[in-house]
């Protein structure tokens, strides 16, 4: 077993270890810091918290065999603890200007800490160069009267009106958007990390409420990062969110590790994490559980696309646990400015909807490009479709128009999207429904190539029928096998589609489509 350091800060220290595992060993792994046992874990990614500043600590892990690294932690030069600075944490009394204080009083290499409590706040917002610490036993308790709540406008016009400056977005669009109740815009080398909670606190009655109509703004996130670079959220558990829980807009050098990302299974649009218009982000070690899609990777709709042109690229997801939700592995819709680079490994889906689920349509424009998308070793459990290529997903006004919705080949235009390579490679997936892939390429611009190698599909002893993609004339259907349509080379080794008792599923074949088998 490798054991490594992933991440660390003047307080905790995340590890990785190793011994080929995905998110989770069989085995328990016992740790110790200088001799001194400290838990026990089976998680691949876990944290160690407690630790002293600039101090060299001997970290043993014990699962059979023996492994021993040495770490010394960060520099730090003071903390600023917010009850100093007049915050209550009791429930009761709004902390947010006290806490807010705090973080505009931290110096280079100190931290804010935020002790155990629970505190009520609005929203804060980051600034560059700050270590936030949440311990354990702390709580950010979120308002939920909208009308606390500042606005982000969503464009703002230059004064020589030749420019523009965005500030917020709703699904996609520039649009009106309420701050989150941790928000950064243009910061850089932040640190949030710890083992609190930041609860959002939403609900039928608040944020949920008609949830897709503007009042006074769209609905915040928990955390939103807009234009902002070398940021690491660490350890901290999201829940209750009125929206997106985390949502990083136009930011780069971003790492989500050993978090809990939580919401009810019937809470609207409250997707786990989603980066739009990013580059190089690292999600590792992350739980999630939500309403919507876990991971949703986006890069705005037409106009931020076309004007822009910034895809979102350079992603590793790995050592993940996705459960619950839509589905694991999301690419769009909102995708004009492309998504290039992708790689998901090591990570368990259990219980979505689907596993990975591409979704474009007519309309998201020529930079709209998919390519060098990869998952490997991947394991699934009662996921409905493991697999899914839609490009006719059927969202916005015109979503149902002959013009999005049309089987027949339209001529490619500016608003034709490009779906490139896309790679399966050793992936598990039991206790299907739906179907074993369903890949649906446009008839004018085809899916360049699928290559799925070591795949192994089984269903579940009752299925349930059930739509496998959202695009109009697909009837519920269950135990499909592989759908593949208009794609230009797709490439099949080593992949088994089975039913609960070993007999073949029959794959289905429509025109347009090239398979080996």
């Amino acid at each position: 077993m490798e054991v490594k350091v992933i991440f660390k800060t003047a307080r905790c220290v995340t590890l990785e270890m190793d011994d080929e595992s995905v998110y989770e060993s069989d085995l328990d792994r016992e740790i110790y810091i200088n001799g001194s046992f400290y838990k026990k874990t089976r998680r691949v990614i876990d944290s160690v918290y407690g630790l002293k500043p600039d101090t060299e600590y001997a970290i043993r892990v014990k699962a059979g065999e023996e492994t021993e690294i040495t770490v010394k932690t960060d520099y730090e030069f003071v903390t600023l603890d917010v009850r100093d600075f007049g915050a209550k944490g009791d429930g009761v009394s709004d902390d947010t200007h006290f806490i807010q204080a705090a973080i505009m009083s931290c110096p280079k290499k100190g931290r804010v800490l935020i002790p155990k409590g629970v505190y009520r706040v609005t929203n804060l917002f980051l600034k560059s160069g700050l270590r936030l610490e949440l311990a354990e036993g702390a709580v950010l308790s979120a308002d939920t009267d909208r009308k606390r709540f500042p606005v982000l406008p969503g464009l703002i016009e230059s004064y020589d009106e030749k420019e523009e400056y965005n500030l917020g977005t709703w699904e996609g669009n520039p649009l009106d958007c309420f701050a989150a109740v941790i928000t950064g815009i243009n910061v850089e080398n932040v640190e949030i990390y710890g083992r609190g909670v930041i609860d959002g606190n939403a609900s039928q009655e608040n944020w949920w409420h008609d949830p897709k109509t503007r009042q006074g703004a769209f609905r915040p996130r928990m955390i939103f990062l807009n234009s902002c670079g070398h940021v690491v959220i660490q350890g901290i558990q999201v829940q209750n969110s009125p929206s997106w829980n985390l949502h990083p807009y136009f930011s780069h050098d971003l790492r989500f590790l050993d978090m809990t990302i939580t919401n009810p299974k019937d809470s609207p649009n409250t997707d786990g994490l989603d980066p739009e218009s990013c580059r190089a982000v690292e999600i590792a070690g992350v739980r999630f559980s939500v309403g919507d899609d876990c991971v949703a990777v986006k890069s705005g709709k037409i106009y931020m696309g076309s004007k822009y042109k910034v895809p979102s690229e350079d992603i590793l997801i790995r050592q993940c646990r996705m459960r619950d939700g839509h589905g694991s592995v999301t690419l769009g819709s909102e995708m004009a400015g492309g998504i290039r680079n992708l790689t998901v490994r090591d990570c368990l889906f259990l219980h979505t909807d689907r596993g990975l689920r591409i979704k474009t349509r007519r309309g998201r424009g020529k930079d709209a490009v998919i390519d060098g998308i990869i998952f490997e070793n991947i394991r699934m459990d009662h996921v409905m479709t493991p697999f899914v290529v839609n490009s006719f997903y059927y969202c916005d006004p015109d979503g149902f128009s002959t013009y999005v919705s049309s089987k027949d080949p339209l001529p490619v235009d500016d608003g034709t999207p490009d779906i490139r390579t896309l790679k399966f490679r050793r992936i598990e997936a039991a206790n299907c429904h739906v179907a074993g892939a369903y890949l649906y390429g446009l008839p004018e611009k085809k899916i360049q190539q699928v290559e799925m190698e070591d795949v192994r599909i089984s269903y579940a002893r009752e299925v349930k029928a059930d739509i496998p993609a959202m695009l109009e004339g697909v009837e519920p259907v269950s135990k499909m096998g592989v759908f593949a349509a208009n794609i230009d080379t797709l490439v099949l080794k080593n992949v088994t589609v089975e039913g609960q008792r070993g007999e073949k599923i029959v794959t289905q074949h429509i025109e347009h489509l090239i398979e080996k088998c």
